[in-house]
């Protein structure tokens, strides 16, 4: 068991890189893009979770950890934070 998670159907992030290689496609499995918010993180608990209601994750994306976020930095990009 963990704490609560929240969930909600979002559209297709614009601002998110072509993933090399290409996420498989899979015409009889529904495509949908996902927000999850999680106050206490397991092993896997985001892959267990889509994978319990028949939507298996075909990519996860990180865009925050606690007050650090992405804020549009792009793949191979970094801030220093002092």
């Amino acid at each position: 068991m963990t704490a609560p998670a929240g969930a909600r159907l979002v559209e297709e992030p614009d601002w998110l890189w072509p993933r090399e290689p290409p996420t498989r496609y899979r015409r009889n499995v529904p495509t949908a893009w996902l927000d999850i918010t999680l106050t206490e993180g397991r092993n896997r608990q985001v892959r267990r979770m889509t994978a319990a209601v028949g939507h298996p994750t075909l990519r996860l994306v990180r865009v925050s950890i606690g007050p650090w976020s992405l804020d549009g930095l792009r793949p191979g990009e970094w801030k220093n934070r002092r």
